[in-house]
């Protein structure tokens, strides 16, 4: 198999919305599956108290804990995950940057994600993962994580929407896009939000602001899978309004999982 363990990480707490992305989660969770041994992240208290400046912070660092020792326990040094939130990506981009020193990022979404909790202004967690990973996580989170990750290591694909705090930060580090030509090498993991997508092609998301196109987005992947060392994938923010679209959207899922695993 391609990835030695698939996490299922359904966590909503970083989003606010209960509604649609458990019923994303579980339908990405099992298309991952078919990939590596499956292992899920509890689910918890969904009357998590505010703390740092995030909403719902306990339930979001209980799940960070748990997702962590999970990862280590499995020892994998592949890992395709299934979120949830932007925000379960922190976890597993920790994990793999551990096992990989080098470990370069893409990021694929319509959205910066780059706020921290002073910045922002929902309190969200799912908009300042970019920023955590970076090295300004929630002083309790950045305690039990490694180095972050280098700046220069980081690539967005597709990002359109951010507020001051995203460009913010964005300019602060120097943050770019990946270029259509640009080679990569070594080893890589791809954060994709399916929000990225053009919601034309892939309506099954709370917010619909990208414009990349499905066939595109598949390509982008094969070739990084193709070129690079893959380490990581993971697919996040799926939010479909009932069992019929989680089928359909499912599919795309699917279509990513393959380019991944580079089938």
């Amino acid at each position: 198999m391609p990835f030695d363990i698939s996490l299922s990480y359904p966590q909503w707490q970083g989003s606010g919305r209960h509604t649609d992305l458990p019923r994303g989660a579980t339908a990405a969770a099992a298309v991952c599956a078919q990939f590596a041994p499956m292992v899920r992240v509890p689910v918890a208290d969904d009357d998590a108290a505010d703390a740092h400046g995030v909403h719902r912070w306990d339930a979001i660092f209980t799940q960070f804990r748990n997702a962590k020792a999970l990862l280590a326990q499995s020892n994998a040094r592949r890992v395709l995950a299934a979120g949830g939130d932007c925000a379960v990506d922190i976890a597993v981009i920790d994990h793999l940057h551990g096992m990989h020193p080098g470990l370069q990022v893409i990021w694929m979404d319509a959205h910066l994600d780059a706020n921290t909790p002073e910045t922002s202004p929902s309190g969200n967690f799912h908009g300042m993962p970019v920023s955590a990973i970076l090295g300004r996580a929630p002083a309790p989170m950045r305690e039990l994580m490694g180095p972050p990750i280098d700046p220069a290591r980081f690539r967005y694909v597709g990002i359109r929407v951010g507020d001051d705090g995203d460009w913010a930060l964005q300019r602060e580090l120097a943050l770019r896009q990946l270029d259509p030509q640009e080679a990569i090498r070594g080893p890589v993991h791809i954060h994709f939000d399916l929000d990225v997508l053009d919601p034309r092609e892939f309506p099954h998301v709370a917010y619909p602001e990208g414009g990349l196109g499905v066939e595109d987005a598949v390509a982008l992947v094969a070739r990084i899978a193709r070129d690079a060392d893959l380490v990581g994938f993971t697919v996040t923010e799926f939010a479909p309004l009932d069992e019929e679209a989680a089928r359909d959207g499912s599919r795309v899922i699917q279509r990513l999982c393959d380019a991944a695993a580079g089938r």
